[in-house]
């Protein structure tokens, strides 16, 4: 990327890395560290214009939400939602899209070595 004049590296995690639920070691420590690699690769980088983020992901539809739907999968995810999500429905996989393709694009030139919470408020709850 030096090479080439510069990129964008985006890693995937979860809110967890920030505000880990109980019972949750070791997997929020690794998050953690994650973010902190963010960070780090963040602030070296830089100055070759290589831009290093994080979205820290929530509740999103997928397959895996799916097969452990017992029932009606709207009725499944509502009560995902209720449980714990603020805003109060489950995301949709284009709307992360959407934030991963803004984070990789021109607009976003001047974002570097940040995690972005995109779970509808439920960082804030934990």
């Amino acid at each position: 990327m030096k090479k080439r004049g510069g990129g964008r590296i985006v890693n995937i995690t979860t809110v967890g890395g920030k505000t880990p639920p109980a019972r949750s070691l070791p997997t929020t420590v690794t998050r953690a560290a994650g973010l902190n690699l963010t960070k780090s690769l963040a602030n070296e980088y830089a100055p070759d214009n290589v831009r290093v983020n994080t979205i820290c992901i929530g509740l999103v539809r997928s397959a895996q939400i799916a097969r452990r739907a017992k029932g009606d999968l709207e009725a499944h995810y509502a009560e995902l939602a209720k449980q714990r999500v603020p805003l109060g429905r489950v995301a949709h996989a284009s709307e992360f899209a959407d934030l991963f393709a803004f984070l990789v694009s021109e607009r976003a030139t001047y974002i570097t070595g940040t995690a972005i919470n995109f779970d509808g408020g439920s960082g804030m709850t934990v």
